[in-house]
């Protein structure tokens, strides 16, 4: 299991923008980096879906809803991955996930919520 931490959720106002980070603060820089990384969403009632994602070789997967509009991005001195959001919609409403897949498998973080009001 991978220790992740996410942060940079909140409210923020249709057209806004939000970066959210994951730290993986008790993985060791050689091992993050060879984790392929990624966000995802859930939003009430809804099954959590693929937002982006960043492999270790930093090929990089945005889904068509967000395609555009975010970004996502890792630094692995830093053994952290960011989401920048833009533009944001009410549809955007959702608690976001970081995830790290390693040779063991998934681990996700807490979540951290993001809303944009309608």
């Amino acid at each position: 299991q991978v220790h992740l931490v996410e942060s940079g959720g909140g409210l923020v106002q249709p057209g806004g923008s939000l970066r959210l980070s994951c730290a993986a603060p008790r993985t060791i820089f050689s091992v993050f980096t060879g984790y392929d990384m990624g966000w995802y969403r859930q939003a009430p009632g809804k099954q959590r879906e693929l937002v982006a994602q960043i492999t270790s070789d930093n090929i990089i997967r945005i889904a068509d809803s967000v395609k555009g509009r975010f970004t996502i991005s890792k630094n692995n001195s830093r053994k952290m991955v960011y989401l920048q959001m833009s533009s944001l919609k009410p549809e955007d409403t959702a608690v976001y996930f970081c995830k790290a897949q390693t040779p063991y498998g998934p681990s996700w973080g807490q979540g951290t919520q993001v809303t944009v009001p309608s």
